[in-house]
């Protein structure tokens, strides 16, 4: 009975061909639910059951009069805090929603957190966040494009702020050939957005009057401090201003915590003032890492190619012969063919006149006389023919070797001493080229056409 209401139950509850998930399943698509809808929102509360463990994070419960979530911070932005929250403290805390699948607990990954003495103003912040991005001034088609090599940056900024040696040496450093000025502008304080909305203006004027040099990049940026401080940053006025610039701008402001609503108007936010400036110069220093990479490797090849040559020239050097050893040469083996030659004819001759010989003696005693005597003038014939080629051969020869040795004493350095040169060397003999391979005391031996001579150095020029 009890199999059969189970039974019963089961069809009640679970319809035919639905799905059924785990509850890590379950706890996942809660997480990712829970991810995309609360992201980067700020919360007010108490800090309660606060725990630091060894690993740097630190866990505590949020709460109010009407309900408490469990918080993390973890280290990378606890490492940020420029206080330390206590149990009872009054917080606002930035970051978003999230849920630990283990447990099934919900609860809100803290990005960032300050005292909630700033509370009010946090919650105007939150209100014009909410009122521009309706109206689409923080949407990312409409946002302009950084150019890529820009010619002209503007920085607006105050001219006493700490950042503003960074930002100029920065990109002096990563894009000289970018020019850079400096629009001067309050950057805290009641008056300051009307002055950096009076720097975007002056920026606007001087482009329609010097369209060659004009502006075709702006920087907003302030260093850091509280949200008091970074307030004229979170004005209306500027925003729209900033929303109908035609020119694109970066901003950056505060620390890398710090949000503004000119950093979610800006065409482009960069978490610091020094990253803006990188930001605006991404292009030149990639391109400078490159023609480095090009630098190296051409002058690799061309160290590679240098000693190829090197060695080829020295091994040539090594393989190198005199002229006077050339001749040598070629005189050797002109006498081996002479040799060769003259011994090939003698052999000839030999078996010519054994095989007369021998003719003449058959012809003797076949009574042929007259034959034979027409046979022996025949082979003298033929023999003075090969006489006349040989010497033909040798003079040939002689000729060739003749012309050899005069072009190579065309080069000698034994003909060029006949002409009144000499050659100077040091002690080891090695031929001196340049007066700055000798000095005073030095001892030199020089050869002339005809005999040599040492010599004492006593001065040089």
């Amino acid at each position: 009975m009890a199999s059969i209401y189970t039974a019963f139950m089961c069809a009640d509850i679970v319809d035919q061909g639905e799905e059924i998930i785990s509850v890590g399943e379950l706890n996942q698509q809660a997480k990712k639910l829970l991810e995309n809808n609360f992201r980067g929102i700020s919360v007010l509360g108490e800090i309660s059951n606060i725990a630091r463990p060894s690993s740097g994070h630190i866990y505590f419960t949020l709460k109010d009069e009407d309900g408490a979530v469990r918080c993390a911070m973890f280290r990378n932005a606890n490492s940020r805090l420029n206080f330390q929250p206590q149990n009872g403290d009054q917080c606002i805390l930035r970051g978003q929603v999230s849920l630990y699948a283990p447990r099934g607990d919900y609860q809100l990954i803290v990005s960032a957190m300050q005292p909630a003495g700033a509370g009010n103003l946090m919650q105007q912040f939150e209100e014009l966040k909410k009122k521009l991005d309706a109206e689409g001034l923080f949407a990312q088609e409409i946002k302009k494009s950084i150019p890529e090599q820009p010619k002209h940056i503007g920085v607006i900024t105050s001219e006493s702020t700490a950042a503003l040696q960074d930002i100029l040496s920065t990109i002096e450093r990563r894009a000289p050939v970018s020019q850079v000025s400096l629009i001067p502008a309050t950057v805290q304080g009641d008056s300051a957005p009307r002055t950096i909305i009076s720097a975007l203006q002056s920026v606007l004027n001087y482009n329609n009057l010097n369209n060659a040099n004009a502006f075709d990049l702006i920087l907003i940026c302030r260093g850091g401090g509280s949200i008091e401080d970074l307030w004229a940053f979170n004005n209306e006025s500027l925003a729209r201003e900033m929303f109908d610039f035609p020119l694109p701008i970066i901003s950056g402001v505060g620390h890398e915590i710090d949000f503004t609503i000119t950093d979610f108007v800006a065409d482009l936010r960069a978490p610091t003032p020094t990253a803006a400036a990188e930001l605006a110069t991404e292009y030149f220093f990639n391109l400078s890492d490159k023609l480095d990479e090009t630098k190296s490797s051409m002058s690799y090849l061309i160290e590679r190619k240098l000693n190829e040559k090197k060695q080829q020239i020295s091994y040539a050097s090594q393989n190198l012969k005199s002229p006077t050893t050339h001749l040598k040469e070629q005189s050797q083996s002109l006498d081996n063919i002479e040799i060769r030659i003259s011994s090939s004819i003698k052999q000839t001759l030999g078996l010519a006149l054994q095989s007369l010989q021998i003719t003449k003696n058959q012809f003797l005693q076949s009574s042929g006389l007259r034959r034979f005597e027409r046979n022996e003038d025949l082979l003298t014939a033929k023999l003075q023919t090969l006489k006349y080629g040989f010497e033909n051969t040798l003079k040939k020869r002689r000729f060739y070797l003749e012309n050899l040795e005069t072009k190579i004493q065309a080069v000698s350095p034994i003909a060029v001493l006949d002409r009144g040169y000499a050659i100077v060397m040091d002690e080891k003999g090695k031929a001196l080229k340049s007066s700055k391979q000798l000095s005073a005391g030095s001892k030199i031996s020089t050869r002339l056409a005809k005999g040599t001579f040492e010599a004492n150095v006593t001065k040089t020029n």
